[in-house]
């Protein structure tokens, strides 16, 4: 069997962000080794006109990602916790080939910074065993962005993302591991996935499954945002999986940036009393804490 051909690389300069304050679940600071996904999610922000990526479909690498991140790296003072995953899924179908999310963790537990994972991918389980070590040293935590179980629609809005049960079964495998695992249920959408009924279902089974933590964008944050670029991407495959649903969302929210489920108010509050009973961390500071290896005082708040 031929080798499949490597993708093709974009220049970079640094890889590592800046220090960030209070950043994305507890995170310190962010990288994105690759740019684009092919997962197809509809709803996916990153889509949108004010990132600049074109065929979004199609993943590109960064050039020299791995030697940039390393040298980032060793210039930087003070350690912490990398989010990646925040643009682009970080365990894509390439990732077995590539490598570069493998090669990042490997950088991170020798230079003593923790990491914090999204992503749909059970391909996670592939560096089980240096998310081990990361988690019983500087620390690990990986987030699987779960919004609905049922297989058909997320068939619909996520088309080539590994299926809900397999993403559940990789964070069992990983919480058996000693792993910090949680889920993400971001975005919900409006009309299709806003029921309090489906929020507290992927709740009960992340918790049977070993999760401790879950977010949902903070109070108020049960919708999907829309931008340019993204809105017409997200509209067309609206209306190919659920004809008359763009119409409805259009007559809706018009052009605004946040569209809130008119249940969101019920969303959260089942959101909160599932959590409360599964013992889920889901404040900011809750994560945070976790994210970076200690245990919050207080579970729920």
């Amino acid at each position: 069997m031929t080798a499949a051909a490597p993708l093709p690389a974009l220049p970079a300069r640094r890889i590592l962000s800046p220090r960030q304050k209070n950043g994305w679940l507890g995170s310190d600071y962010t990288i994105n080794l690759y740019r684009g996904c092919p997962h197809g999610c509809i709803y996916c922000d990153s889509r949108s006109d004010c990132y600049g990526i074109q065929a979004f479909d199609q993943v590109h690498t960064k050039q020299d990602a791995l030697a940039l991140l390393e040298s980032d790296l060793r210039r930087t003072r003070r350690s912490g916790v990398v989010l990646t995953g925040s643009m682009s899924d970080p365990y894509n179908p390439f990732e077995p080939a590539e490598r570069l999310t493998h090669g990042a963790l490997g950088l991170l537990a020798r230079h003593g910074f923790g990491v914090a994972v999204i992503t749909k991918s059970d391909l996670v389980l592939n560096d089980l065993g240096l998310l081990m070590r990361l988690a019983e040293g500087p620390g690990a935590a990986v987030f699987f962005t779960l919004t609905s179980l049922d297989e058909a629609l997320c068939r619909a809005v996520e088309p080539a993302a590994p299926p809900p049960a397999r993403r559940l079964a990789a964070l069992r495998e990983l919480a058996l591991a000693g792993v910090n695992c949680g889920v993400l249920l971001t975005p919900i959408l409006p009309f299709l996935e806003d029921t309090p009924q489906n929020v507290a279902a992927i709740l009960q089974a992340a918790a049977d499954a070993g999760a401790r933590m879950a977010y949902a964008g903070g109070p108020g944050n049960f919708g999907v945002t829309q931008r340019a670029g993204q809105r017409e991407y997200f509209y067309a495959g609206l209306e190919a999986a659920f004809p008359g649903m763009a119409g409805r969302y259009r007559a809706a929210f018009g052009g605004r940036y946040f569209c809130p489920s008119p249940a969101a108010r019920q969303l959260e509050d089942a959101f909160k009393a599932v959590c409360r009973q599964r013992g889920l961390v889901y404040t900011a500071a809750g994560i945070a804490a976790l994210v970076h290896g200690a245990q919050p005082e207080q579970l729920s708040f």
